[in-house]
């Protein structure tokens, strides 16, 4: 009777330490380190190599425009892009090696250097930056992660800059699926931690072997912008094959203008 007893308590001792240590530990410590969930991210977002075509539509309260571009790159260092339409934007083109970026504009033919100054400013008139479209900065290199919190479906992960960081925001929350292991939603702070805008991300499918986002919705947050939002669809993406790297020169912003 006694040695059952003693049984009974060791059981539920040891439960109760169970469930204290699950309580007093981190997050992080029953999934995915942040930083291991962003670098999946950001190699599901940017593969090996990627090859796209896109739509973006710009809507403000006074105008709503189309624009049709494709798309080029490497990994995160490269990437190279062309505009198809409208008739007055065709063949401008944007490329990125490394920390630079240029564009060339057919219609005054000039390629133009886009300081880092730039980055943040709004790309063809939308609600995307420079940034964003050219993949300057790196989230798994220029920002360090914290685990926020977790469901069964989702992390939510905070990034913030580090000191010796070139980057444009003071803050980001990023939803990352499970299940995909791609970004749900981000909101983006600036540096006196206020909420510039929002992108969503929808309509996963399968390209090949891997999984992609094809609907992007960013949605400013400033009141000048009330009311303004870019959409932004893949249509079609290639993942994973070589690229030729004639892409990637100065010398390709004019010849792939045309």
């Amino acid at each position: 009777m006694f040695l059952r007893c003693e049984n009974s308590l060791m059981k539920l001792a040891l439960l109760w330490l169970t469930c204290a240590v699950a309580f007093v530990l981190p997050l992080s410590a029953f999934a995915d380190g942040a930083d291991e969930i962003i670098k999946k991210v950001e190699h599901n977002l940017n593969g090996n190599t990627a090859v796209m075509n896109l739509t973006m539509v710009v809507k403000t309260k006074r105008a709503k425009r189309t624009m049709k571009m494709e798309s080029y790159s490497i990994g995160n260092d490269k990437s190279f892009i062309k505009i198809l339409y409208p008739g007055k934007d065709k063949g401008i083109t944007f490329l990125k090696v490394d920390n630079s970026m240029w564009q060339y504009v057919p219609r005054i033919e000039k390629t133009i250097k886009i300081p880092a100054s730039m980055m943040l400013q709004s790309w063809m008139g939308s609600d995307f930056t420079n940034d964003d479209l050219v993949k300057e900065s790196s989230l798994s290199k220029d920002y360090t992660k914290k685990l926020l919190d977790e469901t069964d479906e989702e992390y939510m992960v905070e990034l913030l800059p580090t000191e010796e960081a070139a980057v444009v925001w003071g803050k980001i929350i990023m939803g990352v699926s499970k299940q995909y292991y791609l970004p749900t939603t981000v909101h983006y702070y600036d540096e006196d931690d206020m909420l510039i805008r929002d992108l969503v991300y929808t309509d996963v499918q399968r390209f090949g072997e891997r999984f992609y986002p094809t609907t992007w919705l960013m949605l400013p947050k400033e009141p000048q912008k009330a009311g303004n939002e870019t959409i932004m669809e893949i249509s079609a993406a290639v993942f994973d094959e070589e690229v030729s790297k004639s892409y990637f020169t100065k010398r390709a912003l004019k010849r792939y203008s045309k």
